[in-house]
């Protein structure tokens, strides 16, 4: 049967792995075993997070690679899916221009956030985790009326507002301040892991009826994501090669360096994953975006993952060479 899987444009994400399905990399043969493989999924390319949630409530989708808290806004309007397994955490940066401050040493976030008050940041998608992350650190240091924000359909229209001009920073993800700091000059100013740590970068989201009917296809689905993350830890240069290689659009190098700015890649659904979504869900309340936070169950399903991840988890790890 055919599964039908939403993925964003983002290359740390498994996605790129598995659809390639390259020698040096193959489609796990432990998966195809379980009754899946590579000509069965279907792979539909979104630009947003809250895109996806829309195409999943109109039973668009089986499985998708989503951050957690436009999936969170969906689940407490009624959209029927659960997150079962992680991907990556910690993968939202603020990135400026050469000239602006930077404070990797310090604590003082809204310091460097008020340098471009009177100004634009751009960002993605409303209730995106970056627009969610930067809107809560706005309003933590008073600076909502101070600076805009401006969402953007796509990371590359980001890239383009800066270059203009039309916005004087940006908050995305890694591989969005690699291409700031080749095409427009640009940095990051501040370290991901100090911005709101363990952070659910991106989970995989399963349709509640689908992981009914069809539980051994979403564990085989799990057992290749978690294969491709070990895969990016243990081999990044060549997990690099691949995903340049079947974009191409891009070199091995820049993936590489995307790879290494927040290297925390494990398909594990950790305590502090968890909890960290929870505070996300308790922010988008308080911020307006959902009206009561959905409880635990109702966003996580964690009992397929923690059948096939041993114990513990690898966000820590780091990737070889790095």
């Amino acid at each position: 049967m055919t599964v039908r899987i939403g993925h964003l444009s983002t290359f740390y994400h498994t996605a790129i792995l598995l659809m390639a399905g390259d020698p040096a990399f193959p489609f796990p043969g432990s998966a195809r075993s379980s009754g899946l493989d590579n000509g069965e999924m279907q792979w539909r390319l979104f630009g947003t997070g809250p895109a996806i949630v829309n195409a999943f409530e109109k039973g668009e989708l089986d499985i998708a690679y989503i951050g957690l808290p436009p999936a969170i806004i969906g689940i407490e309007r009624g959209v029927g899916i659960r997150c079962v397994a992680g991907g990556h955490v910690e993968g939202t940066v603020i990135c400026g221009k050469r000239a602006d401050k930077c404070f990797p040493g310090t604590e003082d976030l809204g310091e460097l956030l008020g340098q471009y008050s009177g100004k634009s940041i751009g960002v993605p998608g409303k209730g995106s985790i970056h627009d969610v992350i930067l809107t809560d650190s706005l309003e933590k240091y008073g600076l909502t009326e101070e600076i805009g924000v401006v969402n953007f359909p796509w990371a590359d229209r980001v890239v383009e507002a800066m270059a203009k001009g039309d916005v004087a920073a940006a908050v995305g993800t890694p591989a969005l301040a690699v291409t700031l700091r080749m095409y427009v000059e640009g940095k990051i100013l501040y370290p991901p892991s100090r911005l709101w740590p363990h952070n659910p970068s991106y989970g995989i989201l399963v349709s509640i009826s689908f992981l009914e009917r069809h539980r051994g296809l979403v564990r085989a689905f799990l057992t290749a994501h978690e294969e491709a993350t070990a895969f990016m830890r243990a081999c990044p240069e060549k997990a690099a090669e691949i995903i340049a290689r079947f974009v191409g659009f891009v070199g091995a190098d820049f993936v590489l360096e995307m790879l290494r700015v927040s290297p925390k890649y494990c398909a594990q659904l950790t305590g502090e994953y968890l909890s960290s979504t929870m505070e996300f869900a308790a922010t988008l309340q308080r911020l307006g975006y959902i009206d009561r936070v959905p409880p635990e169950d109702r966003i996580f399903d964690t009992s397929l993952i923690r059948e096939l991840h041993p114990p513990g988890h690898h966000y820590g790890d780091g990737i070889a060479g790095g």
